[in-house]
């Protein structure tokens, strides 16, 4: 993982922020215009994005809980955490479940995966509904193993700007890039420049617009020499680019978060954009910075034909800056009466530092019970969870002369008085019918002053299930069981409704299954080769199959039964062709309920593939195993190094 850019600046943070010569209130800076005239960046605000954020079961290529968790193979867990903020995902077509107890609402503490095209979606449509104009996607070194999900994150972006009509254009952080100097020149020739093809990428000037961040920073993740740097840029320049500079705090005067040596630099980039997060944290910090950074910075750009996008925090919510939005707004007022034209807000969707924009949640409600997340409301005000995307749009319409330039924050930290009242409890809670596993159920709606969201039923007063309808089935349970169910309703502002009347329903005895209980089921996969995809090993035509990467063990293929089975017997094959030679391969059998924590089943052991016996290899598991989801994981191939399986066969007996 890339080391947060707010770890570095902090302590430079105090040499810079503190006890400087005011130039005075009156002072602005005049006629210290922006070089260009208004285009898809100047004059305009934009937004960082990360869109880095994944979960296992989306699809990525990086099969883990990317950015949400320290460790991405473990669901997030108070333990196990790499955000400071929550987000509220209400508005999600799709979430994932974590390790986080219950929201102190009851709702499931789950989050939402960059990778669904719908969240991508979701974001772009809050950005044009909010005013903001462009996102810059960031971009740290594609050549590891992240590569693979940022290209597509890319093509997502790409797809909800343009059905969204928001600009984009790629932002290049060069942190901890060894081989950046010629991987970046190829990165966007081979990838990133198809891009700017589409109508929705930002240009400036009549030119496409790309960012480079990262140079000059006194630090070791960028230890760039300025001819380095310098030959980067005037590439950029060379392929008919607009390029945008993400520069130390301290560019102009060479000194505190900048190396020396660097003016030529800084001053070759078409805007400059100086970084910002860990410099301030109060009003009177921002007060400052307009005096010793803004003024001095936009003369210094106007002099030399520059464009200037300085960075506007809402402040980190952990850290208890954002002061129900009056940090974030004495930024955007200094902005105005300064007379900058750009703007570029630091972040998106930052949940990490927990300087974000996007919705999060508002109040104590809205966090996982016990988590020591802060909401918006950390103050004692509260504020809806889109208010930063509010007082953004806001915020830009200021600086673009739509609003009067004032001290004053104009946006109220709640559109609307909030919402205070529950629903009613639902009515008529019956048993519809039920399985061995499952238990249907259907009630009368429920009623609210505002309106009814969902509904949650409850098992033995658990949560167990949520659902928009008056109708659920409660699926993974146990044969012969008798259980107890009621059911609340809920309201988009968090109220949850007394429970209705109990039920009690008892499953029905289980029935063994027979056949091979992995045909045609869902997979997963670590990885594949060529066309060599994980359906093939369980599509029924023993001579296609499932390989691997080459020469990269362990990996991993899995079988989705679609509900907790007993498993007993495995039946693996690679195809019967004279040409697939006798090989061992050594295959541990793990299991699972949820998809995401697997247990082992079965001991890794080398496994014979025979031609003369079919080229099948049996595994027997311990009496009473069950399992929903089987994976098998290979760590050698005497044949070919890779996992290989033409068919996958699961048995209850």
């Amino acid at each position: 993982m890339v080391v947060s850019r707010r770890v570095f600046l902090q302590a430079a943070a105090a040499a810079g922020t503190l006890g400087a010569v005011g130039l005075g209130e009156g002072l602005t800076a005049g006629a210290a215009r922006a070089a260009s005239a208004p285009g898809d960046v100047v004059g305009k605000v934009t937004v960082g994005y990360q869109g880095w954020f994944a979960c296992p079961g989306d699809g990525a290529p990086i099969n883990g809980w990317w950015h949400w968790a320290r460790n991405w193979g473990a669901a997030p867990s108070p333990a196990n955490s790499a955000i400071v903020a929550w987000p509220d995902v209400r508005e999600y077509p799709r979430t994932y479940a974590t390790a986080f107890a219950d929201l102190d609402n009851g709702q499931q503490a789950a989050l939402f995966s960059s990778y669904d095209q719908s969240t991508v979606d979701l974001h772009f449509r809050w950005m044009k509904q909010y005013g903001i104009d462009t996102a810059a996607l960031q971009r740290f070194n594609p050549t590891g193993g992240e590569g693979p999900t940022r290209d597509a994150m890319a093509a997502k972006v790409r797809g909800a700007a343009e059905s969204q009509g928001v600009k984009f254009y790629v932002m290049y952080d060069v942190s901890d890039w060894t081989g950046m100097q010629s991987e970046i020149k190829t990165d966007w020739t081979n990838k990133m420049r198809a891009h700017t093809a589409s109508p929705a990428y930002a240009r400036q000037n009549g030119r496409p617009v790309v960012c480079v961040w990262g140079f000059g920073f006194n630090d070791d993740q960028r230890p760039f020499t300025p001819a380095q740097c310098q030959d980067v840029v005037d590439w950029f320049k060379a392929q008919g680019c607009y390029v945008i500079g993400g520069v130390p705090t301290w560019w102009r005067t060479g000194d505190r978060d900048s190396r020396p040596g660097f003016s030529d630099v800084y001053r070759s980039f078409d805007m400059l954009s100086p970084w910002m997060v860990g410099r301030i944290g109060t009003a009177a910090d921002a007060d400052n910075f307009y005096n010793v950074a803004t003024l001095p910075d936009l003369a210094e750009c106007a002099a030399h034909g520059i464009d200037y996008q300085p960075c506007v925090l809402p402040g980190g919510v952990g850290d208890r800056q954002r002061a129900h939005g009056d940090f974030m707004w004495r930024q955007f007022y200094n902005m105005a009466r300064a007379g900058v034209a750009s703007a570029y807000v630091s972040m998106f969707d930052e949940y990490n530092e927990g300087n974000q924009i996007a919705k999060t949640a508002e109040s104590r409600a809205w966090v996982p019970a016990g988590s020591g997340f802060l909401a918006l409301d950390e103050d004692g005000t509260a504020c809806s969870s889109d208010y930063y995307l509010r007082l953004t749009g806001d915020g830009g319409r200021m600086l673009k002369g739509q609003l009067p330039v004032t001290a004053a924050r104009p946006t109220q930290p709640f559109p609307t008085a909030p919402d205070t009242t529950a629903p009613s409890a639902p009515g008529g809670l019956r048993v519809t019918g039920q399985s061995a596993t499952t238990v249907s159920l259907a009630w009368n709606a429920a009623t609210d002053d505002v309106g009814v969201t969902g509904y949650r039923v409850r098992l033995g007063g658990a949560p167990a299930a949520t659902t928009t309808a008056t109708s659920c089935t409660v699926t993974g349970l146990s044969a012969s069981t008798a259980y107890t169910f009621d059911v609340q309703a809920l309201d988009a502002a968090g109220n949850v409704s007394p429970a209705s009347a109990q039920v009690t329903a008892t499953t029905s005895a289980t029935t063994v299954p027979t056949g091979n209980l992995a045909l045609h089921r869902p997979t997963a996969e670590s990885g594949h080769t060529q066309v060599y995809g994980s359906g093939n090993a369980v599509d029924g035509d023993p001579n296609s199959y499932w390989e691997s990467p080459n020469n990269a063990f362990p990996q991993w293929l899995q079988t989705d039964l679609g509900t907790a089975l007993p498993v007993r017997r495995i039946v693996l094959s690679v195809p019967p062709a004279a040409a697939w030679a006798t090989r061992t391969q050594t295959v541990e059998v793990q299991g699972s309920t949820d998809g995401t924590a697997f247990t082992r089943l079965l001991a890794p052991a080398g496994h014979v593939f025979d031609p003369a016996g079919g080229n099948t290899a049996t595994l027997t598991l311990p009496t009473g195993t069950t399992a929903r989801h089987v994976r098998l994981v290979f760590t050698a191939n005497t044949g070919w190094p890779a996992g290989q399986v033409a068919e996958l066969q699961v048995y209850a007996s």
